[in-house]
């Protein structure tokens, strides 16, 4: 045999042993079952069947949907009708589980078992989750998983069902009596401070159980056996605001009743803020504790403390009080140019007479009325956790002219709501008042004020007092002891105004702000629907 034909044959044969190798790789892999699911360290016991991960895997995909009927389970009928009355009894949104740890098994075996994570959701988001196990066992030469109550709840037991029944979760913020601010029940109190509320709740680490539905195993006559979701944790304290919902709803309700846009500020003259209500015309923006307004003739609380102070007069002091009079280059005028002649101190501020108010701010330093603005807390700065806020701002006039129109509450006089409240509470508590919106949160005082003096607050009393029973106000008669001061401040053009009252009753002072209403009246009478609720 030549070396040429000696080659070939050696050739030939060891591609034929490269075929037949190829050909038995081929033959392997297409004998070779799929691999097991994920999530689980079971395999295949022969060609073509399933491992137990695989198998505990398609079981609780159909065990997510409620429906068993053709799931991998020894007893199908058994287990979809139990399954069908759980879901039909606790009524979830969504059923979520997640396989865990499957245990490897050797070819014989006829029994093993598989964990898994369940995630029931029900309406409001709340999820009761669990951990849950199968056990599986070989049925015919394939793995199935062994049916039993436990399956749908590793505490469920023969004979027993799930129960649920709805439950209000503990608030998140509580109000000064204990009642829900946010979460529970609370209903939406308090709108235009929920997301505040939250905010400050979240940072605190308050809240409560945000369970809807309390869920429970029953025995066969429907007897509770244990509680298995749903029960608030003792140590779940809510964040606790100095809102009052009593107010609260009060200040909403007379505000929602207003066509126009309309804020009221409620606070308890030690500081408490008790109610911030605004209504939809006043749109989504705090302006109760942050918008800057001109306060018109509610100003004259401080314009009368100032003449006290500084002008030389007393409560019985007789002024003039003409329909109109040029001060400087201003004309003022009283509302319909009504005039008293010459009366009291007193009357003067009841009837909110422009002109008497407007010459005694004409004679006062160019500071004055800032000094005393200052007395009020109207230039004060506090930081109030959850909120923004502005009292006020009213600086030292840059002429006469600007301080005759400073005198009645426009020009540059700036008052927020919550500023107006604070300065009705300044004179009832006759102290410094800082305003504060949670118990246990302190507000930061970055500029203080101090108060006028006690015979000046007392002067000032009988002044508001007299508003609410002869002056501007008195249809606050029938409304308890009112003591308050009305305003109208003409805005922008001066075509359109904004209408004020603000005021104490015991120890509750407040601020009315209506904008555009180009009138008091409709001011106190939310006065009046707020102090009857």
């Amino acid at each position: 045999m030549s070396p040429a034909r000696k080659r070939g044959i050696l050739i030939g044969a060891a591609l034929g042993v490269v075929a037949i190798v190829v050909a038995a790789v081929v033959l392997l892999v297409k004998e070779d079952p799929a691999p097991a699911a994920t999530g689980g360290q079971g395999e295949s016991t022969s060609a073509g069947q399933e491992s137990p991960a695989q198998v505990a895997a398609r079981f609780l995909r159909q065990f997510d949907t409620g429906d068993l009927s053709t799931a991998p389970v020894d007893d199908p009928a058994a287990a979809s009708a139990a399954l069908s009355v759980a879901r039909g009894a606790l009524k979830p949104a969504a059923v979520k589980t997640t396989l865990g740890e499957v245990p490897t098994t050797s070819g014989n075996a006829t029994t093993t078992s598989a964990t898994f994570d369940a995630s029931w959701t029900f309406v409001g988001n709340s999820a009761w989750t669990y951990e849950g196990k199968l056990e599986l066992v070989r049925n015919a030469g394939k793995w199935v998983v062994h049916w039993a109550p436990s399956v749908i709840h590793p505490k469920l037991e023969a004979g027993q069902q799930l129960s649920a029944a709805p439950v209000s979760a503990k608030p998140i913020v509580a109000d000064r009596d204990g009642k829900a601010l946010v979460g529970g029940d609370a209903g939406g109190v308090a709108p235009i401070l929920q997301g505040a509320l939250s905010e400050v709740a979240s940072g605190q680490g308050g809240g409560g159980t945000a369970a809807s539905v309390a869920i429970s195993r029953v025995d066969a006559s429907g007897k509770p056996v244990e509680t298995l979701f749903g029960q608030p944790k003792e140590t779940d304290k809510p964040l606790v605001s100095t809102l009052s919902v009593a107010s609260q709803n009060a200040a909403q309700k007379a505000v929602d009743g207003y066509q126009g846009s309309a804020i009221i500020v409620a606070m308890k003259t030690g500081g408490d803020i008790l109610a911030v209500a605004q209504n939809a015309a006043a749109g989504n923006q705090p302006k109760a504790l942050s918008g800057l307004y001109a306060p018109g003739s509610a100003f004259k609380i401080a314009t009368a403390t100032a003449a006290l102070q500084q002008g030389g007069v007393s409560v019985d002091a007789q002024v003039a009080c003409p329909g109109s009079e040029q001060i400087g280059t201003r004309t003022l005028k009283n509302d319909n140019g009504f005039e008293l002649g010459t009366v009291s101190l007193k009357t003067a501020f009841a009837a909110s007479c422009n002109t008497t108010f407007g010459r005694l701010a004409g004679q006062l330093p160019r500071d004055g009325l800032a000094k005393a603005a200052t007395q009020f807390g109207l230039n004060a700065d506090f930081e109030i956790p959850g909120l923004s806020t502005e009292t006020g701002k009213v600086e030292a006039s840059g002429s006469g002219d600007e301080q005759v129109e400073a005198g009645i509450g426009q020009g540059r006089v700036q008052v927020s709501p919550l500023g107006a409240a604070l300065m009705a509470a300044t004179v009832a508590a006759g102290k410094p008042v800082v305003p504060k919106l949670w118990q246990g949160l302190e507000t930061t005082v970055n500029t203080g004020y101090q108060a006028p003096s006690a015979g000046v607050l007392n002067q000032v009393r009988a002044m508001m007092r007299e508003v609410c029973t002869t002056g501007t106000a008195k249809a606050l008669k029938g409304s308890g002891a009112v003591f308050g001061k009305t305003g109208t401040a003409q805005f922008g053009s001066g075509v359109d105004a904004n209408g004020w009252f603000v005021g104490y009753r015991g120890d509750v002072a407040f601020a009315v702000m209506l904008e555009g209403s180009n009138d008091s009246k409709p001011a106190v009478q939310l006065a009046a629907k707020f102090l009857a609720g």
